[in-house]
């Protein structure tokens, strides 16, 4: 499992996860939404903000989220 916090945000996923490969993201303990990674981020369950978009990219690009 992987966990990293970000712009009030905690990104969690898993390695050994049922694909395809996607990240929950998390904000007060609340599950704000599921976003898959393979894509150009589809969003399956939730809403995502400009915001968490801009991170999710930024830590794809550092290479955090494979």
């Amino acid at each position: 499992m992987g966990r990293i916090k970000r712009g009030g945000y905690i990104f969690v996923f898993w390695i050994g996860d049922h694909p395809p490969r996607h990240v929950h993201v998390f904000r007060d303990g609340r599950l704000i939404a599921k976003v898959e990674l393979a894509t150009e981020l589809t969003v399956m369950d939730g809403k995502l903000s400009s915001k968490v978009r801009k991170i999710l990219k930024e830590l794809i690009v550092e290479g955090k989220l494979k």
